[in-house]
């Protein structure tokens, strides 16, 4: 050694790790890691991005896009927000921030390609021209992606390529996996696949159950959802 010092020999006992350890984390629950780190909001100048936003639920994440928008963060601006549940509570909050809504239930049409296609020709109706998948529960289909090639976008609860499909959550707790997270990404036809844009990864604290984990990493996706919008729009660019 440079300085003289014999380093300590590696026992078995190095290793052990204190029981102090492992006991329930005091980390902040809301800390994260995102990567890539979102960056300043340029100017708003040019024209907006115009969203269309297809979500199935509640629409906390579209919500997160317009609160962002209205706050300056994204330049942009939702053409319409379509939903295939009756019952979704989606249409609701969209009514709240006056963007136009449409429901196309799935039930209705005779198989995905159909669907997409009426989605298509909403999307085009509107004037949107990207797609924002914000908690659509529905496999798309070379439709919808061909018609908007590299500008559908969508979010994902856990760190992809890791848990892909439905219950992602579930399925990093039960794994037993120490951290998980979300990932905002460009559609394929593959599920869940395609570029990654943004990935924040959580970590699953020893006293987190499905729900607390589930709350938290919904707080990162609000986070990233609007920062990734952009980060795709000045990657792809825009029209």
């Amino acid at each position: 050694m440079k300085d003289g010092k014999t380093p300590l020999p590696l026992t078995p006992s190095s290793f052990l790790v204190k029981e102090s350890m492992c006991q329930p984390s005091p980390i902040n629950s809301n800390e994260s890691l995102i990567s890539p780190v979102p960056v300043p909001v340029s100017p708003q100048t040019g024209s907006p991005l115009k969203l269309g936003v297809m979500a199935s639920g509640s629409g906390t994440n579209f919500e997160a896009i317009a609160q962002a928008i209205a706050d300056g963060q994204l330049h942009a601006q939702i053409q319409v927000v379509i939903y295939n549940n009756p019952g979704a509570k989606v249409a609701a909050r969209a009514e709240r921030w006056g963007c136009p809504t449409v429901l196309l239930n799935h039930r209705e049409f005779a198989n995905r390609e159909a669907l997409d296609t009426a989605i298509v020709h909403t999307l085009k109706e509107s004037g949107a021209d990207w797609v924002i998948m914000a908690g659509w529960m529905r496999i798309v289909t070379s439709v919808l992606i061909d018609a908007f090639p590299d500008r559908v976008i969508n979010i994902h609860p856990s760190l992809l390529p890791s848990f892909k499909g439905a219950h992602a959550i579930e399925q990093a707790f039960n794994a037993g996996v120490k951290i998980t997270g979300c990932t905002v990404h460009l559609v394929r036809l593959e599920v869940d696949s395609g570029p990654i844009l943004m990935q924040a990864a959580v970590p699953i604290l020893l006293e987190d159950t499905l729900e607390t984990l589930q709350a938290r990493i919904q707080v990162q996706e609000h986070r990233i959802f609007p920062a990734a919008i952009a980060l795709a729009a000045h990657s792809f660019g825009n029209k």
